[in-house]
């Protein structure tokens, strides 16, 4: 027996508006999720701890890549809005950066992928994206003797994969230490951003 009620086909169905709240629901639960249990964590407990179904987690990430980089995509963006504001020096923007890597440290490897394997392309293009913004910091920091001379922004973009594959093996306690220590070593006095 079927019933026509318009105000439960409403409800069922709030259109766009859910589309949004779900997948930031289910971006919010995949930090979480692969923040606990790694990043090999079933996507099944990513979409029942957004309170969302497993149809709904593949309409808007069709695979585990496709989550993790719209993860990254996130954390580009908010980089990106920061260099908007002029004062931001390098070691602001790199602080953000490395709070972004010991958050989420568990998607760094697989994100990356395998040396044999040419990564992907939006990856690449996050990589481009974070390079943009670095590039006038770094000729800044150079130029005021806050980096060493003859600094590029590719060296930079080193120090960060450097700095994130060191976190990808330490305790989630030890992670903010470490990433301070690696750093020093690098020549940078980067605290990472607030949470």
């Amino acid at each position: 027996m079927t019933t026509s009620d318009p105000q439960r086909s409403r409800r069922a169905n709030a259109g766009p508006r859910a589309a949004a709240r779900n997948r930031a629901a289910l971006l919010a639960a995949a930090r979480e999720v692969f923040a606990e249990h790694g990043a090999h964590a079933p996507l099944n407990a990513v979409a029942r701890r957004a309170g969302v179904g497993q149809g709904s987690l593949y309409r808007h990430f069709p695979d585990r890549l496709a989550l993790v980089l719209a993860l990254f995509e996130e954390q580009v963006a908010i980089v990106e809005e920061l260099a908007e504001d002029p004062g931001t020096t390098l070691v602001d923007l790199l602080g953000t950066v490395t709070r972004h890597a010991i958050d989420s440290v568990v998607s760094i490897d697989l994100a990356a992928g395998t040396p044999e394997v040419r990564p992907d392309p939006r990856l690449v293009d996050l990589r481009e994206r974070i390079a943009d913004v670095l590039a006038p910091r770094v000729e800044a920091a150079v130029a005021t003797g806050d980096a060493r001379p003859g600094t590029t922004v590719e060296d930079v973009l080193l120090g960060v994969e450097m700095v994130a594959a060191a976190l990808t093996r330490r305790p989630a306690e030890d992670r903010e230490r470490y990433a301070v220590r690696a750093w020093r070593l690098l020549g940078y006095d980067v605290v990472p951003a607030p949470r």
